[in-house]
């Protein structure tokens, strides 16, 4: 299991920028409860915004029992993930960060997928979004084997 980041994650940081850290930090230790506490229970993921084959008519996934939902589709089908971040935004309550998520499937694969992945928090840090701009196509085009 692995997580970098470019910022130092001892100094304080903006709200954004931590929600992101532990919303990361909970999918690499698998701590399903932790992570859905992170999020406002009006909270929405679009991961990737937009329709996809997650989420096909691109509404999101809507509060705590979506935001389960969608772990359960997604975060607990992959073995291990790696996320690699090279760039960090802080605006407002908000963060854009750029990176990529290394995910380790079951039958030995591995996909990068390279995003951009925005978080917004409320005035109490809780993750009001999480949008992940990322393409399904190039991720799946990296997809092979692991070494």
């Amino acid at each position: 299991m692995g997580i970098e980041v470019c910022w130092d994650t001892e100094a304080e940081q903006p709200p954004a920028r931590t929600a992101a850290w532990r919303s990361m930090n909970a999918v690499v230790r698998g701590a399903k409860g932790e992570w859905v506490a992170l999020f406002a229970p009006d909270g929405v993921i679009e991961d990737p915004v937009g329709p996809s084959m997650f989420d096909p008519e691109g509404a999101g996934h809507h509060g705590h029992d979506g935001i389960n939902a969608f772990w359960e589709l997604t975060i607990a089908k992959v073995e291990r993930f790696e996320f690699t971040i090279r760039d960090s935004f802080a605006a407002g309550g908000e963060v854009a960060n750029y990176g990529t998520i290394t995910t380790f499937l079951p039958g030995g694969y591995r996909v990068d997928t390279d995003g951009v992945f925005v978080y917004r928090v409320n005035e109490a840090g809780l993750v009001t979004s999480m949008r992940a701009f990322w393409e399904t196509e190039r991720a799946m085009a990296t997809a092979r084997p692991v070494e």
